[in-house]
């Protein structure tokens, strides 16, 4: 049983137009010398460069995907929303929703990002693979079923979970949210869910301002099976380990999922200019073993990582290789140039201590 790793070199060339930051040009905003929003295919491409780089590829079995089609996409998107894309994708390009522009085949696009999301999912549901990696681009974990926003156009994640229910290969889905902003539209598309269990760490106040607070559980059958955990600005390595020790783990073990998939954004960082968050390449190579033992504990190891965030062209490809390394039990490493930098920026033991009562204390309030 090998790891797969999904990807298309189509979903590199989404792009968004001239922004500058995420404000479009013009006026007092002056253009890049890039150009562009921070969302940009260099930080998943030099990712799977520097796979290639160190032979970690040559240990994954690599695979494309087929577009999702219109009936897979019709179990999350309304009509109206898929037609509007695709009369603009066809007619040059544009904008539907917040800052999520695209240009001449951007529906298409995003449809294939989806589908490499879909078939990773299956992949794994069906037992042909142990576990699997989804490098899709554009993102996913913030579009609404008929109103995408933060870079995201399509719900990735959700439509690789619907489209494995309607074919009966999955019947419980835990989903672990690990990018630095609040995962508003998995939590929505789910939220009166009880077959989806949905969990989110996130920076407070960063993305989207009006959702991800605590107390926002899930409605209906779903209550309950809906949970935010906002981190404080500055949580480091020791925090987001805890945050998955005292909350996240305890929840997917109560809840025990058929399988679990993270939405493995790597804004976190400490170094990504969207996020003011302190995790190294270190913490998202432990989170993902956490993860990894949790999913082999409880769903036979069926574990899928899905790519959203991370703009940090430098350092996101060292976060996704030591990931996906962890992910693969491979012996490649590539090693973190900034190691021992990072390591000296992380909070002082009276701030870590502080962020783990803070957790603790979230955690009783979510009666965890």
């Amino acid at each position: 049983m090998t790891t797969g790793f999904f990807m298309d070199e189509r979903c590199f060339w989404h792009a968004g137009g001239n922004y500058a930051f995420t404000m479009p040009i013009g006026g007092l905003v002056q253009p890049l010398a890039a150009g562009g929003l921070p969302e940009n295919p260099e930080t998943k491409r030099r990712l799977r460069n520097l796979m290639e780089v160190t032979g970690l590829m040559a240990e994954l079995d690599v695979r494309g995907a087929a577009l999702a089609s219109r009936s897979d996409l019709l179990r999350v998107h309304p009509a109206t929303y898929l037609d509007e894309f695709k009369r603009l994708s066809d007619a040059g390009g544009g904008e539907l929703g917040l800052r999520t522009p695209f240009a001449p085949g951007g529906y298409e696009i995003a449809s294939l990002s989806a589908g490499l999301s879909i078939a990773a999912v299956e992949a794994v549901a069906k037992g042909d693979l142990q576990n699997a990696y989804a490098l899709s681009r554009p993102p996913g974990h913030h579009a609404l079923p008929d109103f995408p926003n933060g870079f995201c156009l399509l719900g990735n994640i959700a439509l690789a979970i619907e489209a494995a229910k309607a074919s009966g290969l999955v019947d419980r889905v835990a989903v672990l949210d690990w990018d630095v902003h609040h995962g508003n539209g998995t939590e929505a598309i789910f939220y009166d869910r009880d077959d989806v269990l949905t969990i989110s760490l996130h920076q407070e106040g960063n993305y989207p301002l009006d959702t991800g607070a605590l107390a926002d559980r899930g409605t209906g059958a779903g209550e309950g099976y809906n949970i935010n955990l906002p981190l404080h600005a500055g949580s480091g390595h020791t925090a987001y380990l805890h945050a998955l020790d005292r909350v996240a783990i305890p929840a997917i073990e109560a809840f025990k999922p058929d399988m679990i998939i993270v939405a493995c954004g790597f804004d976190a960082a400490i170094v990504d200019p969207l996020a003011r968050m302190q995790a190294t390449a270190a913490t998202f190579a432990a989170m993902t073993l956490r993860i990894k033992q949790t999913a082999e504990k409880l769903c036979d190891g069926k574990l899928v990582l899905v790519h959203e965030g991370g703009y940090s062209e430098a350092y996101v490809p060292f976060c996704g290789h030591a990931t996906i390394a962890t992910l693969a039990d491979s012996d490649i490493t590539a090693p973190d140039p900034h190691a021992e930098n990072y390591h000296i920026r992380q909070p002082s033991p009276r701030f870590d201590a502080f962020l783990r009562d803070a957790i603790d204390a979230l955690a009783d309030e979510l009666n965890l």
